[in-house]
């Protein structure tokens, strides 16, 4: 009986359950066939398929999945060839995978299926970004080799439900674009079902390149790792100099582009990364620094949402050199805050109608706000939900949503915890964030019709 009922509730915990994943009839969002919605809230976990062993990425997963994450991202290879933690070799021949699977040895694919399949076991999608940008760049993919390489990984995972490709890997659009169109084409000849979009450099967006190509479902883009003021590169960007922290404007420019498609932020400022990703003495990235990406992003329009932190995309272990700075080691920074709080975000924007959520900025009476006092707005027909970064106070337009009578929550992006504040019947009111006004303290002023039950299915679901 233990063992049915353990069995059911693994069963339970499917989300594919509801179906293929697909683009929403709005093109704004992303949905299960059945028309379950899918926020996206993914994890950064680029070395996952090389680095960890098995009880290691057991290890890992178990974890991303208490936290919230439906998908983890990571680099199938970031070298040609790449190389595992049993020493495996990802292209021992090339790109000729006709002898991949060869008897009594546990090789480099062997050890991916398992990553997918133990991925798949605790519900978790796996974004898998084919081949890094660096060695394409380089030259050790050409476009015949992409069309095999496609067509093996196509032919491999069309099966597994919890599989969405990523084309690119912190590279431009316009930097082998040929190559790129050849993997994506050949994938999608062999797996018509799984979605698809491209990862491309930092400070740069997908949709610049590839909104119109056949074979993307959704965009991407990196907002990077810069603060205010760090260009560092000779990249035209699409939003200008000074502006780098404001991710919300890469949702704004993708939502205005045709064909409309969803977008997510796919790289943003990694918890415990130096600000401007190389120089510790910068500075590192916090947990309040990593909310603030997710709802900027998010409350512009974005699908979802993908979080990082530094130790962990590395995996970094004993015996490995840190990059970027990292101090702690991989599983230690499982806990570190940021990684335990994205699931507010997700938890909270489920729990009101998802597919009718627009950006509502026009809600925001004052401050506007710029940098880090930009207070950002969303709304259905009969709610509102009310970011702000520095717990300034904030005067908005009651009207723009349904119900003669409102009640008003605080929302905290810390412990998704609500605090009621009161009802209202006036068209605008002003409301004080507790705890003053300094940066970091950040809120979500919740506004609903009176009648409606959203907050308290949100309630039950601490």
């Amino acid at each position: 009986m233990l063992l049915l009922l353990l069995t059911t509730l693994a069963v339970a915990a499917q989300p594919w359950k509801h179906g293929r994943l697909e683009v929403s009839d709005n093109g704004r969002y992303l949905r299960h066939a059945d028309g379950t919605p899918f926020f996206w809230l993914a994890d950064t976990a680029w070395l996952l398929p090389e680095r960890l062993d098995r009880d290691e990425n057991d290890y890992y997963l178990d974890r991303a999945a208490e936290a919230g994450f439906n998908v983890v991202q990571v680099q199938t290879v970031n070298a040609v060839p790449a190389v595992n933690r049993y020493g495996q070799l990802s292209m021992p021949d090339g790109f000729d995978f006709s002898r991949i699977d060869r008897p009594g040895v546990y090789g480099y694919w062997d050890h991916m299926d398992y990553l997918v399949d133990a991925a798949a076991r605790r519900g978790v999608y796996v974004g898998m970004v084919c081949i890094w940008g660096g060695p394409v760049k380089a030259g050790k993919m050409n476009e015949d080799e992409a069309t095999a390489y496609g067509r093996f990984l196509g032919g491999r995972y069309r099966s597994r439900p919890n599989i969405v490709w990523i084309i690119g890997g912190d590279i431009p659009g316009d930097v082998k674009t040929e190559v790129w169109h050849a993997l994506a084409r050949a994938i999608r000849e062999a797996d018509p079902d799984h979605l698809m979009t491209f990862h491309p450099r930092g400070r740069t967006l997908s949709t610049d390149w590839f909104n119109e190509a056949g074979w993307l479902d959704f965009n991407m883009f990196q907002s990077g790792h810069r603060r205010y003021g760090q260009r560092n590169g000779e990249l035209h960007y699409p939003i200008a100099d000074s502006t780098e922290e404001d991710n919300w404007r890469y949702v704004e420019r993708s939502l205005a582009a045709e064909p409309l498609r969803p977008v997510i932020d796919g790289e943003p400022s990694y918890e415990a990364i130096p600000k401007g990703l190389h120089d510790p003495r910068e500075g590192f990235w916090q947990a309040a620094d990593v909310r603030r990406y997710a709802y900027w992003s998010v409350f512009a329009g974005a699908a979802g949402h993908t979080y990082g932190h530094n130790s962990v995309m590395q995996f970094l272990r004993p015996g490995i050199p840190a990059a970027y700075g990292a101090t702690k080691y991989w599983y230690d920074a499982l806990g570190d805050k940021g990684y335990r709080q994205m699931r507010h975000l997700k938890r909270l924007l489920l729990a009101f109608p998802y597919f009718e959520r627009v950006p509502a900025q026009e809600m925001v009476i004052a401050p506007q706000g710029t940098r880090y006092e930009r207070v950002a707005a969303t709304r259905g027909a009969d709610y509102a939900l009310f970011y702000t970064y520095t717990g300034a106070p904030l005067t908005v337009d009651l009207s723009r949503i349904g119900g003669t009578e409102k009640k008003a929550w605080w929302y905290s992006p810390r412990d998704g915890q609500l605090e009621f504040i009161g009802m209202f019947r006036t068209v605008r009111a002003t409301f004080r964030p507790p705890g003053g006004h300094h940066v970091g303290n950040d809120w979500v002023l919740v506004v609903a019709d009176a009648e409606r039950e959203y907050v308290s299915a949100l309630t039950a679901q601490l």
